[in-house]
């Protein structure tokens, strides 16, 4: 596992640093895809620098970039790589720095292994299983360590502190389904705090402990989730799907992702 996460940090990071070089620049050449999400030539490299790192583990890798995958090939595959190069293409070309880049490894449908990074910031937040979960900073402009950088890590979640009961959701654009969800919170806990990030920050921010729940009434894909989820679940959360009321699978027929909450 050691051998795993060190790839999949240096793949992020590095990922990480070819994504700056073109968010410094401006030059974001972004097209539209099929399914009128955004695409930009960071999205490209960041996929290649990660699969350049992942493909000699011999491990197969589904990314959002490589997306056009059949069923029939995926559904041997007991472990498999879930890779989204820029999950928050929208929040890196509006620039307010909420982009990450997300890499898992899934065995079995669960994902126990999660990193994420965080490039603007250089946040590094790491799950594995049978490990806990950690959080560093690896600056994208340094070369990064990963033995050294879990050496000197956080252990998640960080104490809560005096805060209020706390969910992940938008300040100003509360779904019918969110508002009365929370609308339920606060019956249970009185007064309910709500925090809003883009991208797979959401996640992270209960892993952290910053929050303590995320209800998504939204659409979401495999790889915007599975790096969230094996951070999650390392430091002893789960990511209850609202179709089956279990842990959320991965490497699913349909890589659209039902409804879930994170808790």
């Amino acid at each position: 596992m050691h051998t795993l996460r060190d790839t999949a940090i240096r793949a992020a990071v590095e990922a990480g640093r070819a994504i700056l070089e073109i968010y410094h620049s401006g030059d974001f050449d972004v097209t539209v895809k099929g399914d009128d999400s955004p695409l930009t030539r960071a999205d490209i490299a960041s996929h290649e620098v990660i699969v350049r790192h992942l493909d000699p583990l011999g491990i197969p890798v589904l990314s959002e970039e490589g997306r056009d995958m059949p069923y029939e090939e995926r559904s041997g595959w007991s472990e498999l790589w879930i890779v989204d190069p820029i999950d928050g293409t929208k929040e890196f070309i509006k620039r307010n720095g909420e982009f990450t880049v997300n890499i898992a490894l899934a065995r079995d449908g669960v994902p126990v292994l999660g990193v994420i990074y965080v490039p603007v910031t250089g946040e590094l937040y790491v799950g594995a299983e049978g490990e806990g979960a950690r959080k560093a900073q690896c600056p994208a402009d340094q070369s990064v360590d990963p033995a050294a950088a879990m050496a000197g890590a956080g252990i998640l979640p960080l104490p809560k502190g005096d805060r209020p009961f706390t969910a992940v959701a938008s300040r100003s654009h509360l779904s019918p389904e969110t508002e009365a969800f929370i609308e339920e919170l606060k019956q249970e806990h009185g007064d309910v705090a709500t925090i809003s990030k883009g991208s797979s920050l959401k996640l992270c921010m209960v892993a952290e402990g910053k929050a303590d729940c995320y209800p998504r009434f939204a659409p979401t894909m495999e790889w915007d989730t599975a790096a969230g989820q094996g951070i999650c679940m390392a430091a002893g959360f789960d990511v209850i799907d609202q179709d089956t009321g279990e842990t959320m699978r991965y490497n699913r027929e349909k890589l659209l992702n039902a409804w879930f909450l994170v808790k």
